[in-house]
């Protein structure tokens, strides 16, 4: 792809963003686009957010189940940046109908003391450098229409990044083994799922190093207070007006969610 459609098609999903109106996918119109195209195109939309106000204060981590992976035809994960205008704190309902399509997922939010960067960077790196870990959710959103999304689709549309809460509780990784750590997910006050770290590429630790050393690759760092959305331990929840979700963690404690 050319200079120009990379940015016509940033455009584009930032108009959708802000319009709440869905767009066909990318690769439909444009079976050529790469994965590369992909992250140029991203990079476009978070440019116009960040020129009309958003800061980028982390980043996120997609496509970390092997289940997700085996449907989108690709074998490794994504990621995408998260902004100001994303963050909802504990108790604060999200408003749905600022979004187009949401889907709840919960993980672990991963705080930074330090600076991660890639290639190179291992588990205990990311150890040594997290402040604190705590649960969350991620409320994803497409731009694409009806979430018929291919991985290029869903990288240029920042991850399918909506908003996300972090809870209140925070512990040290250090205290607690992230991998073995269970996760019980409630819609409405019923189990809708249960998992345990080892979900998310064998522990959310080493999620967070593949992060770092692919941005590494490109000539990004992770920098001391960034918060990074680990990758989802539960199935994809649609949400609508009146939901709530709880989730806890095993020795992190637990976080809630609703939904106006």
């Amino acid at each position: 792809m050319d200079a120009h459609q990379i940015q016509q098609l940033g455009d584009e999903l930032y108009q959708a963003l802000l319009a709440r109106e869905a767009v066909e996918p990318l690769t439909q119109r444009h079976p050529g686009i790469t994965l590369d195209d992909a992250y140029l195109i991203q990079l476009r939309m978070i440019e116009r957010r960040c020129a009309a106000g958003e800061r980028v204060i982390g980043k996120k981590i997609g496509v970390t189940s092997q289940v997700v992976m085996d449907m989108l035809g690709v074998d490794q994960p994504d990621f995408g940046h998260l902004l100001s205008g994303m963050v909802f704190s504990e108790g604060e309902a999200v408003d749905t109908s600022k979004l187009i399509a949401p889907k709840a997922e919960a993980e672990v939010a991963f705080i930074l003391a330090k600076d991660l960067t890639g290639p190179g960077v291992t588990a205990a790196d990311v150890l040594r450098a997290t402040d604190c870990v705590m649960p969350c959710f991620e409320i994803v959103d497409s731009r694409i229409r009806d979430w018929k999304i291919r991985i290029q689709d869903t990288v240029a549309d920042n991850a399918s990044c909506g908003v996300f809460t972090l809870g209140g509780v925070r512990r040290s990784p250090r205290q607690l083994d992230l991998a073995l750590a269970g996760m019980v997910l409630e819609k409405n006050g019923e189990i809708v799922s249960t998992s345990c770290g080892a979900s998310v590429q064998g522990s959310p630790v080493n999620a967070v190093a593949w992060l770092a050393n692919t941005l590494g690759r490109r000539g990004i760092s992770l920098k001391a207070g960034d918060v990074i959305l680990s990758g989802s331990q539960s199935p994809l929840v649609p949400v609508r007006p009146g939901d709530s979700l709880h989730c806890s963690v095993g020795g992190l404690g637990s976080t809630s969610v609703r939904f106006v």
